[in-house]
């Protein structure tokens, strides 16, 4: 599983025309779940979504988590974060899993990270052409991978 993790001042969802989701200060979190992922991933990785500091507190310094602010969130599922280039110009999306596997891991991913915060995340929708809209604060951008635990 590998999420894209972006503190943002505001983000939003669009789909068709008609905003789905919209949060103001928080995290926009850009999913890909990946063929062989399983339930172990979904947990390490929304405890680590959860507990991760790029919060400033008080002094400026990045020591507060998105659960210490009670800032949004909002998840995305991407599966391009499993793009290989390494062979030609044309990404090949072969270690992304299908969607019968990666739909079910992403609502589990979702409600995860809803028990580890005690509180709803925002969410596009599966499969959905959508329109994300992001204003990056810092600019702050994380990229995590499950399978490598970094």
């Amino acid at each position: 599983m590998r999420a894209i993790i972006q503190r943002v001042l505001e983000s939003s969802v669009t789909v068709a025309g008609r905003r789905i989701s919209e949060i103001g200060p928080g995290l926009l979190i850009l999913l890909g779940v990946e063929d062989g992922d399983e339930i172990e991933d979904v947990a390490w990785l929304s405890g680590k979504v959860a507990r991760l500091r790029i919060f400033p507190d008080v002094e400026g310094k990045m020591n507060q988590s998105v659960s210490d602010t009670g800032g949004g969130i909002i998840v995305v599922s991407q599966f391009t974060l499993h793009a290989s280039t390494k062979k030609g110009n044309r990404p090949s999306f072969l270690r992304a899993a299908v969607p019968t596997l990666s739909e079910p891991l992403y609502e589990k991913f979702c409600t995860a990270l809803e028990g580890e915060l005690s509180r709803s995340v925002s969410r596009g929708i599966f499969g959905a052409e959508m329109k994300v809209a992001l204003v990056n604060d810092g600019p702050v951008t994380i990229f995590i991978d499950s399978r490598a635990r970094e």
